[in-house]
């Protein structure tokens, strides 16, 4: 009997302690590689960084068209931007301009 209640008094305790011990551990990896975790809180940011940049790109890029459309418009036209882009779309140039023809250049550099 007595080996039954130490046993018993042993067993409990060590039970109890394993399966909390269990279920922090559960709680910690998941805490730490889950679907919420830290490792998903980087790989976020990561992504929220890229796409930043990206904006900043697209931010930068909308000023400039709209400051070539500003030089566009029908009250105040920039003739010589005008110009260059009939020339451009036409595929025509000035009879004074000098066309200068490479072999290595990409197709479209512009």
């Amino acid at each position: 009997m007595v080996v039954k209640k130490r046993l018993r008094a042993v067993l409990i305790p060590l039970a109890l302690y394993s399966v909390s011990g269990l279920a922090v551990g559960y709680f910690l990896h998941h805490a730490q590689s889950g679907q919420r975790g830290l490792e998903a809180k980087r790989e976020l940011q990561a992504e929220k960084s890229r796409i930043e940049a990206t904006l900043a790109l697209v931010r930068d890029e909308r000023a400039d068209w709209e400051r070539r459309i500003a030089l566009v418009r029908s009250d105040r036209i920039d003739r010589d931007l005008l110009e260059e882009q009939a020339r451009f779309m036409l595929g025509r140039v000035h009879r004074n301009d000098v066309v200068v023809i490479l072999d290595d250049v990409a197709e479209d550099v512009r």
